[in-house]
């Protein structure tokens, strides 16, 4: 009797943790081919950005984090990924760029950790550009590349790329749990460049949060509150 109802509860269990899951989701069931593919059909066919960037290395790169975009409920996981896309977006011109386009040593000499190396640039790269020779090497250590000599490798290989905008979305910043805790679209723009809101570059937050709006409304889900920052 006692193995019998042993059985009937892990059953259960079993049921209930795939009923979660299937509530839930999994990242490419928001993020189909077709809306990744939509992103990148508004980059021109001379970005270099439309060659690079791929829906497979992006799937490859959400499922190495636990957690993004499968957070809480379906709603919840909408907004992230939206919030996401919205600032990679942005970040890209629409998936058009690899690289910054203002290019700068980007090189915080005061950290010791994750010192600068010698002729290399540490400017934006990838789908949130990643930036600061700081953030290469902490990314770098925890995904498994040299960051710091060579940062170049995040704007040539495009598993890596996206796994450093992850790594950035969930690890480096607050953007993720800024989102999912409610604060809304606008914490992640502060979290991210804090210098655009309250003034600072009206134009490149709005351009963020018609992103946001946009990708809401193709996942079909509501904005929700602190949409701008």
């Amino acid at each position: 009797m006692a193995t019998h109802l042993r059985s009937v509860l892990i059953l259960w269990l079993a049921l209930a943790l795939y009923v979660v899951s299937i509530c839930r989701g999994d990242v490419g069931d928001i993020v189909t081919r077709d809306f990744f593919n939509g992103i990148l059909s508004g980059a021109a066919d001379s970005c270099a950005g439309k060659n690079f960037y791929t829906y497979d290395d992006f799937i490859t790169a959400a499922n190495a984090f636990s957690g993004f975009g499968t957070t809480g409920t379906s709603d919840d996981n909408k907004r992230e990924l939206a919030a996401f896309f919205a600032n990679v977006a942005h970040e890209t011109g629409s998936l058009c760029y690899i690289e910054e386009i203002n290019k700068s040593d980007y090189c915080d000499s005061t950290n010791t950790q994750y010192p600068c190396v010698a002729g290399k640039q540490y400017y934006g790269r990838g789908p949130l550009q990643l930036t600061w020779n700081y953030n290469y090497g902490a990314a770098g250590n925890y995904l498994g590349f040299d960051g710091l000599n060579n940062p170049d490798i995040v704007a040539q290989d495009d598993s890596i790329s996206w796994k450093t905008a992850v790594w950035f979305w969930m690890l480096d910043s607050n953007c993720h749990s800024a989102i999912t805790s409610g604060q809304g679209f606008g914490a992640t723009i502060q979290a991210i460049n804090s210098g655009e809101c309250n003034g600072g570059n009206t134009a490149a937050v709005t351009d963020r949060v018609n992103y946001y709006n946009n990708y809401c409304g193709q996942f079909g889900v509501d904005p929700g509150s602190n949409v701008s920052c």
